[in-house]
C-alpha cells in the first residue's frame, strides 16, 4: 500500500493567476503592498480559485475529528479520557469555544467520531481509540486504511456540498503527544524539544510524556520515509482521517486554513501522502505548543495570528477566517485608481511576500 494508492498528484495553484492577481493589485486605491499578508492571501486564493479577483468565502467550513489514544492511559494528560466523548456532544449542540469564535464568520461546524472510546459505530467510526504508542501500533493496517478513506470522504462530502475554505480541528484527550511524535520524527528533533504541556500536564506529566514521545519515536525511527508505516505505527486513526481530509481538499483544489500543533502534524502527513498538498495550506495561527513552530517551519508557512492559543478544536482556524475574508472584500469592493478618479497606479514590489504561490 502506497500513498499513490489513495491520492492522485496534485496540482499546484495557478502561478499565471496568482501573477494576475498581484497586478490586480496594483489597480487598487491603495500604496504598493500596503496591506501586506491581506494582499498576499488574495493573491493566494486568486491563484487556489484560477479567477481575479476571487470569489468571495460563503462556505467555509470546519470539521473536527475527534478520538482517543492508548497513550493517554499513561499520565499525559491532566483531564480523563471521558472528557472527549463529552467535549464532542458540546460542539455538537454549539456550546464549545470553537463554536463560539466560528459563528463569528458564519463558519459550520462538523464533528466526525473517528475513533472516541465507547461502543459506537457509523460510517465515519474506525475504532474505540488506538494502541499506545510507546510500546505498541496506534493500529492495524486495514484500521489506517479505513481512517485515510474516511478522511477523504469527508473531504469530498464538504467540497461537493459548496465549501470554498475548509480547516480541520481536533478533539481527543491525549492527541497531543502522537503530534510530537510525528513533529519530533520529520523535522528531525529531539522528544524534549518537541513534547510541550498541551492541556496543562505538571512537571511529572511532562516528563511521563517526554518518555512517552522518547519511545514512540525510538518505535519509528527508520519509518520517515514510508510514511504509512509511521503512520500505522505512531498516529492515531483520527489524525489519519485528518491527514486525508487535507490531503484530499489539495486534490480538489480548495484551500485549507489549519489550526494548531495537532492539525499541522496532520497536514505535515497530507504533505508526504500527496505531495504539493501544502501549497494549499494557510497557517490560520501558531498555538502555544512548542512543537507547532517546528510543524510550521517545515510547511513553510507563516501564521496568520499569534495570540498565544492552545485550545485545539479547530479555533485558532475559525479565528482567521475573517482576515481570508477580508482580503477577498479587498480585491472584490475596493475601487480601482481609474473607477475613483485616483491619480497613480502601483508597480509590482522586487520583495514579493506571496510565499504560498508554487512558481
Amino acid at each position: 500500500m502506497q500513498p499513490s494508492d489513495f491520492f492522485p498528484k496534485v496540482d499546484a495553484p495557478s502561478a499565471e493567476y496568482a501573477d494576475k492577481a498581484r497586478e490586480f493589485q496594483l489597480t487598487l486605491t491603495k500604496p504598493t503592498g500596503s496591506l501586506a499578508r491581506l494582499e498576499n492571501l488574495g493573491v493566494w486564493l486568486s491563484s487556489c480559485q484560477s479567477c481575479v479577483p476571487p470569489k468571495k468565502i460563503e462556505r467555509p467550513r470546519l470539521v473536527v475529528f475527534a478520538g482517543d489514544h492508548g497513550i493517554a492511559t499513561k499520565g499525559v494528560s491532566p483531564y480523563p479520557i471521558e472528557v472527549s466523548i463529552q467535549m464532542a456532544e458540546n460542539i455538537r449542540l454549539g456550546g464549545a469555544g470553537v463554536n463560539a469564535i466560528a459563528s463569528q464568520s458564519g463558519t459550520g461546524v462538523r464533528v466526525a467520531d473517528i475513533s472516541l472510546f465507547h461502543d459506537a459505530w457509523g460510517e465515519e467510526r474506525v475504532s474505540k481509540s488506538c494502541g499506545s504508542i510507546d510500546y505498541e501500533d496506534a493500529m492495524t493496517g486495514e484500521q489506517l486504511e479505513r481512517a485515510i478513506e474516511i478522511g477523504k470522504r469527508i473531504a469530498d462530502q464538504e467540497v461537493d456540498a459548496g465549501a470554498d475554505l475548509l480547516m480541520a480541528g481536533d478533539l481527543g484527550i491525549g492527541n497531543t503527544t502522537p503530534s510530537a511524535v510525528i513533529i519530533g520524527l520529520l523535522t528531525n528533533n529531539e522528544p524534549v524539544v518537541v513534547t510541550g504541556r498541551g492541556s496543562g500536564v505538571d512537571d511529572e506529566g511532562w516528563k511521563r510524556k517526554v518518555a512517552a514521545v522518547r519511545d514512540a519515536m525510538f518505535r519509528a525511527r527508520k519509518d520517515r520515509n514510508d510514511i504509512l508505516t509511521m503512520m500505522r505505527k505512531v498516529t492515531s486513526p483520527e489524525l489519519a482521517a485528518m491527514a486525508a481530509f487535507i490531503a484530499q481538499a489539495a486534490v480538489r483544489r480548495t484551500p485549507v486554513l489549519l489550526d494548531g500543533v495537532v492539525v499541522t502534524a496532520a497536514a505535515m502527513l497530507a504533505d508526504k501522502m500527496a505531495p504539493g498538498a501544502r501549497f494549499w495550506m494557510q497557517a490560520g495561527h501558531q498555538s502555544a505548543e512548542p512543537a507547532h513552530m517546528f510543524a510550521l517551519r517545515y510547511l513553510g508557512l507563516d501564521p496568520l495570528l499569534k495570540l498565544g492559543m492552545r485550545l485545539g478544536e479547530g479555533s485558532g482556524a475559525a479565528a482567521a477566517v475573517p482576515l481570508v475574508m477580508m482580503a477577498c472584500n479587498i480585491m472584490n469592493d475596493m475601487a480601482t485608481f481609474e473607477s475613483a478618479g485616483v491619480s497613480g497606479k502601483g508597480t509590482v514590489p522586487t520583495n514579493r511576500f506571496d510565499d504560498k504561490i508554487q512558481e
